[in-house]
């Protein structure tokens, strides 16, 4: 059978054709009826033949005999050869033809645009930049000659999308490209894309702006173990910055949170421009944290943010809210204040609540319930908060929630370990005691809760038996001497033979072997900086006090204050006491050097105001005595330990 030919068989020119082959080659002086000259290749000892003429009408004719002829509808199949020679045409269909120009006009686009990290010049930036203004000028042009005619000006708005979607690439160079954003004005236009008809458009801006604000701009391409020099980190922090400053003079935060009520989180395009929004409220922040303050202030983000949270169904969006949240509330008193005006406790203890009888779906959800539980572990360092959270049964829940074996558990006794803290968690002790929570905490101390095992799990048993020891540590601070709800707390370090009292012990020898180990440490340091003529400062101090707090000193401090305060108060507690330390070669006076130490480092706030120094403000215009300070509380334990 003889083989089908090759399009390999098929004569075309070489790429160095010789002086014969040239010669064969004859230009027909004729032209076509377009008027273009006709190239014709003619074989030696043939006459050229004569082009063929036809008039319109047969020529439509011979088209549409030939229309259905062509295979796959191949439009060239009849092109006898292309440029590069293959033969029947490009074998492409006219879909085919019409997908391979989409790509190829989307590569001539880029021609106009940055193509890649080379191309981030200054010429470069410039000349992306005069094509978005083009595009804005374009687009608000058609729109303003056809307003109700869509079809005028949906070619401008395609435009305009992809001159806004070709800024992206500036982020990877800020240094050049942030100050001709901020200086050309192009950053103001951006801000005022916010309050564009097409919400496509805004939301395009709204993932540029992102982009552009990310803390980590221009860093694409550095090595994860490469550390920048001061010099080089600084100008791309100093054009950050320019940028930043540019968007908040044009009001970019107002208009990002009134947007967010044009925004359907039911369409994925919306949803994903909340997404966005969100980071690029924490890119402000994390730049500025004073700006958490102006956002509240100057937005209703708050609102939102509270509203978003309290959702039923869980997403991303949901979760990065409480993030967000937890962000704005970290270390700002007067945004912890407004956040209690404005119900933010109650809606906190709802929206927990949720999870005392059943845990997280999943990680994403596990991270949005403990993102509620820090921003209320934020709030309650004020004492207004504190009082808030007793007056919406914040510790009662906490209480049911500690007694369940769910995730929400460990958190729970964190929250009233904060809740009872200080002079201002007297109210939480007290009601701790009334909601019977005395038998769960003890039951945590004593290790008798075991914890579920899950994959979801994220805190710790060491973490648990800390807090554990500040709410007792608490409860003995500010629990009243002469009431039922102290001897109550007294009576469970006596029973079941002082089982209590030797779990302190316990918990005080582990950590003063750690502290031991974390003291070896330092030391060695200390010998290393000294040897190799660094002299030691302040800072250096500090840094290591730090490092002992968290390398078993906390933990000793607290025990050892607890067990001060339980061998003052009971002779038989005190007598077993000494005699469990006196095995292990210590004394009471190894509870009064730590106890010192404390007592040193010890830092209180002290009132403005001298009227004030041995009372608080409970309600605006009401002042009421308070109890001793920490300070005098350690004074008082140390002196009666050394004279026992």
């Amino acid at each position: 059978m003889p083989k089908a030919p090759l399009g390999g068989n098929k004569r075309r020119m070489p790429d160095n054709p010789s002086a014969d082959m040239l010669k064969r080659l004859r230009t027909d002086e004729s032209t076509d009826a377009n008027g273009s000259a006709a190239l014709t290749l003619v074989e030696p000892g043939r006459k050229a033949r004569a082009p063929v003429v036809r008039s319109e009408e047969e020529e439509e004719e011979y088209e549409r005999s030939t229309e259905s002829f062509a295979p796959g509808g191949d439009a060239d199949y009849f092109r006898e050869e292309d440029e590069e020679g293959r033969m029947f045409g490009s074998g492409l269909t006219e879909e085919q033809k019409t997908i391979l120009g989409i790509f190829e006009s989307a590569e001539a686009g880029k021609e106009d645009g940055v193509q890649d990290s080379a191309d981030l010049n200054i010429a470069g930036i410039r000349r992306v930049l005069l094509r978005f203004e083009r595009a804005i000028d374009k687009n608000h042009s058609q729109r303003s000659k056809y307003p109700d005619d869509p079809s005028k000006f949906i070619d401008s708005e395609a435009d305009l999308d992809a001159a806004i979607k070709s800024l992206l690439p500036l982020s990877q160079e800020p240094v050049l490209a942030y100050p001709e954003l901020a200086k050309s004005g192009t950053a103001a236009k951006l801000v005022e894309l916010l309050s564009h008809e097409n919400m496509d458009i805004v939301i395009d801006v709204i993932e540029v702006i992102q982009e552009l604000t990310d803390e980590d701009v221009g860093n694409e391409g550095d090595d994860e173990d490469d550390v920048d020099d001061e010099e080089d980190s600084n100008p791309k922090e100093t054009s950050l910055k320019l940028l930043i400053e540019t968007f908040l003079e044009n009001s970019v935060l107002e208009l990002l949170v009134s947007n967010l009520s044009r925004l359907n989180e039911s369409e994925e395009a919306d949803r994903q421009g909340v997404f966005h929004t969100l980071g690029i409220f924490e890119n402000v922040i994390a730049f500025r944290p004073a700006l958490s303050r102006t956002l509240l202030t100057k937005t209703s983000l708050l609102n939102l943010l509270l509203e978003r949270i309290k959702a039923k169904r869980h997403d991303e969006n949901r979760g990065y809210a409480s993030e967000l949240l937890a962000i704005i509330l970290q270390d700002n008193r007067e945004n912890r204040l407004q956040f209690g005006k404005e119900g933010g406790v109650e809606t906190l203890l709802q929206v927990l609540s949720h999870y005392r009888k059943k845990d997280p779906s999943d990680a994403d959800e596990v991270e949005f319930m403990e993102n509620l539980f820090d921003a209320l572990c934020s709030t309650l360092a004020e004492p207004e908060i504190k009082k808030l959270f007793v007056e919406s049964e914040g510790v009662e829940l906490m209480v049911i929630m500690m007694k369940e074996k769910m995730l929400a558990r460990s958190r729970s006794i964190k929250v009233l370990d904060y809740a009872t803290s200080g002079v201002a968690g007297t109210a939480s002790c007290e009601v701790f005691v009334d909601a019977l929570g005395l038998k769960t905490l003890f039951s945590a101390f004593m290790g008798k809760v075991k914890k579920e095992k899950s994959a979801l799990t994220t805190t710790s048993t060491g973490e648990d038996a800390s807090h554990v020891l500040g709410i007792i540590s608490s409860l003995f601070s500010n629990v009243p001497s002469d009431s039922t709800a102290r001897v109550r707390l007294l009576a469970k370090f006596v029973e079941s033979e002082y089982e209590k009292v030797d779990k302190l012990l316990e918990i005080r020898e582990g950590a003063e072997a750690r502290l031991a180990e974390t003291i070896k440490e330092i030391e060695l340091e200390k010998k290393d900086m000294l040897n190799e003529g660094d002299g030691v400062g302040p800072e250096d101090e500090d840094r290591w006090y730090l490092r002992k707090v968290d390398g078993g000193l906390f933990t000793l401090q607290t025990a050892d204050y607890i067990l001060a305060w339980i061998c003052m108060e009971d002779d038989g507690v005190r007598s077993h006491v000494q005699t469990m330390m006196g095995r292990k070669g210590k004394t009471l006076k190894d509870i009064v050097a730590v106890l010192k130490e404390y007592h040193e480092n010890i830092t209180e706030d002290v009132p403005q105001d001298p009227r004030l120094e041995d009372a608080m403000v409970v309600d605006e215009g009401v002042v009421v005595p308070v109890a001793p300070s920490q300070r005098d509380i350690l004074e008082g334990l140390m002196s009666f330990l050394e004279s026992c």
